[in-house]
């Protein structure tokens, strides 16, 4: 596994996960352009992307420890980011409760 193209969160992760065969964890996929790639093109078609097409180099999908392993590997890839859980914000927004300082 090349560590260089983890992020900090990702590599944290990967030491909680207990079965490396398990997709479980959401990764964003940071590539350069792979359309003309065939073998790359592949690899993202074989873990669930698609939509791959010349103008995008960021892909999402649910992987593997083992997955993510054998990507890191991949020349193409730049670099994985682990997807970060959005919250709901737990309030109403309330339009006049937003001021506006004048300078």
């Amino acid at each position: 596994m090349n560590y260089k193209k983890l992020d900090a969160a990702l590599a944290m992760a990967l030491n909680q996960v207990q079965d490396p065969d398990e997709r479980s964890l959401v990764v964003f996929i940071h590539t350069q352009p792979v359309a003309d790639n065939s073998n790359a093109a592949a690899i993202l078609e074989n873990l669930g992307i698609s939509g791959i097409t010349e103008k995008k180099d960021v892909f999402s999908a649910t992987l593997s420890v083992n997955e993510i392993a054998k990507l890191s590997e991949q020349s193409w890839v730049q670099y994985l980011k682990l997807s970060q859980k959005l919250r709901l914000v737990d309030r109403q927004w309330d339009p006049k409760s937003i001021s506006v300082n004048k300078y």
